[in-house]
């Protein structure tokens, strides 16, 4: 039996040992097929772009000069994106390519004031709701005379922005002129959302509101899902949303925000590439049914004439204003490594009904140009005309 035993036990410890083996044996063969498929890549890789290299290497070795080999990079990087001759494929550098990100991702490092600069002195013009500035006080028509002992009396909004925003230590002290006294206010910067979205009520007795969105960033759902509850709160019975000058924004954002009029089912959207056309739409249960005004101009752009398109021709809403910008396309960022970037396009975006916008724009349902010789927003005003004549 013990022999038995022990013949049976050495059968399994083979059998056990040729399975580990076979599977050991196909994770090596299966690594390296990865690398042989991986090393295809990168001799093809390499020799698209044997030139560049060439040239890298030898002018950086043997040119007699001094070279900056971080420009002649940079140079190439935007010569390639040049010649795909599309003016909405570029390159940013580092610095570019961070103030991009911060005003489409709608935050960045700060305390959350606007600021003008005229006859020498810095004023506050606005501050950011829930911010550091309006947590520790500070308010509309300050004058900030110093930070941190720091004279900026005749300094610029952008000085004193990249003080803020370089400052090594993240808590600073104020010196403000209000009421023609000096107060010292300390305040530590910190992440903020810009405000992208603001609504009011335009006329009372119709009850019709008004939210103007400057950008569709990564805050701007939140925001306009705020200030629409609120009008809502307050019985409108119209919308006018303002999208002048607005240049566009994340896909992803203004899909979600006009989802929330459109009933379910109705296209917002179709994008378009080279084989096929998907079409985009509402997938949510929330809807409006009360009119709603676009204003729009020929600085609207991208996103704004997505949504704009989208209520026109999918809620049955009315457009004031010129033809927007005409940009009928898609655009893809990649980051890289030295925290550059480059932006690309990937596709077409047509409106609900399949017209491709591009270098013509959404035609408004109200022609009417801005009159800036009035002291009152004539294309406004026609909005509000507009939706009176339909609540009546």
């Amino acid at each position: 039996m013990q022999n038995k035993n022990k013949n049976n036990s050495n059968i399994k410890k083979e059998i056990f040992s040729i399975i580990y083996y076979q599977i050991l044996g196909a994770i090596i063969c299966l690594f390296i097929l990865y690398i042989l498929a991986g090393r295809k890549n990168y001799f093809k890789l390499y020799k698209d772009l044997n030139k560049v290299i060439d040239t890298y290497d030898t002018i950086t070795k043997d040119y007699y000069g001094k070279i900056d080999k971080s420009t002649l990079v940079d140079n190439a990087v935007n010569a390639m994106t040049e010649s795909v001759k599309d003016v909405y494929t570029n390159y940013s550098d580092e610095k570019e390519a961070t103030t991009f990100m911060e005003n489409v991702e709608g935050t960045y490092e700060g305390i959350g004031v606007s600021v003008s600069s005229k006859d020498g002195k810095i004023t506050i013009i606005k501050v950011f709701d829930n911010s550091p500035a309006a947590k520790s006080g500070l308010k509309e028509k300050d004058v900030i005379i110093k930070i941190d002992g720091k004279d900026f009396t005749n300094k610029t909004s952008s000085d004193i922005a990249k003080y803020i925003k370089e400052n090594k230590n993240k808590t600073m002290k104020l010196t403000i002129l209000r009421n023609n006294k000096e107060k010292e206010i300390s305040i530590t910067r910190k992440t903020v959302a810009m405000p992208t979205v603001s609504s009011k009520i335009v006329d009372e007795d119709k009850k019709i509101g008004y939210i103007r969105i400057t950008i569709f960033s990564t805050v701007t759902e939140k925001q306009f899902t705020e200030e629409l509850k609120k009008l809502e709160k307050k019985n409108i019975k119209a919308l006018i949303i303002d999208l002048r000058n607005n240049s566009g924004g994340y896909l992803n954002v203004v899909t979600n925000i006009t989802s929330q009029f459109l009933e379910k089912g109705k296209i917002i959207y179709q994008l378009k590439n080279d084989t096929t056309t998907t079409k985009i739409k509402d997938t949510t249960k929330e809807k409006r049914t009360y009119p709603v005004a676009i204003l729009a101009n020929r600085a609207s752009a991208s996103a704004s004439e997505i949504m704009t398109a989208a209520l026109k021709e999918s809620y049955g809403g009315y457009v004031i204003g010129t033809n927007t910008y005409g940009k009928g396309t898609v655009q893809k960022t990649k980051k890289l490594s030295d925290g550059s970037m480059i932006k690309y396009t990937i596709e077409k975006w047509l409106t609900p009904k399949g017209k491709w916008i591009n270098e013509v724009g959404v035609a408004p349902t109200e022609y009417i140009e801005f009159d800036s010789s009035k002291e009152e927003d004539n294309q406004l005003s026609k909005a509000i005309n507009i939706l009176q004549e339909k609540l009546k």
